[in-house]
């Protein structure tokens, strides 16, 4: 596979395995609009682009300040998203998944639940921005946010069907943490850190 290739298949699996949660959201934001009228579809889909521009830029900005960590530690990050994953695991074990995802209105209100909810996104994006580099960064960010655009749609379609949101809601807490320690596991083994250490 080439280079380009494989970078657009990492980035949708990042983008999926963080997203996950961030579908339910946009499920039930949709689900919203069409039971209460508000948030309008357009404030979802603009506050959902907002909020996640603002999370790949914290990102790409704590990526570039981490020049000071040597290029073979790098991969040592991948410790945060697996950290997360185990305890998002110990949570759903221990709270049976009963958070439900927060609602807004507005674009702002909108784009704030879509930062709020994506922080751990910026632990997952840092490292892996850190070790792609300059080029595949640019390409991932732009399949992100091409991949954006089938998220609205799918949670546009989904925020129809009360039956699917309840399904999510259900599978979903335990799908994110599982998501999220492949992913740390896959940056602990494809930057070779673990090879260093033993």
């Amino acid at each position: 596979m080439s280079a380009p290739l494989s970078t657009i298949g990492g980035a949708v699996g990042v983008f999926a395995g963080t997203n996950i949660d961030d579908l339910v959201v946009l499920t039930a934001l949709f689900l919203a609009a069409r039971t209460q009228d508000r948030p309008r579809p357009g404030q979802i889909v603009g506050g959902q682009y907002l909020g996640f521009v603002a999370l790949v830029a914290v990102s790409a900005g704590a990526a570039a300040g981490l020049v000071i960590v040597p290029d073979h530690w790098v991969g040592l990050l991948g410790l945060i998203p697996l950290a997360l994953g185990i305890r998002g695991l110990w949570h759903a074990r221990t709270h049976n998944g009963d958070d439900a995802p927060p609602l807004a209105s507005g674009l702002l209100g909108v784009a704030s639940v879509t930062i709020a909810n994506g922080a751990d996104n910026i632990s997952i994006y840092t490292p892996l921005f850190r070790t792609l580099g300059v080029g595949a960064t640019v390409l991932t960010v732009a399949v992100f946010l091409v991949l954006l655009a089938a998220w609205c749609a799918a949670g546009a379609w989904l925020g129809s069907h009360k039956k699917v949101v309840d399904a999510l809601d259900r599978s979903g807490h335990l799908i994110v943490p599982v998501v999220f320690i492949a992913i740390g596991a896959w940056i602990l083994l494809e930057s070779g850190v673990l090879t260093r250490l033993f």
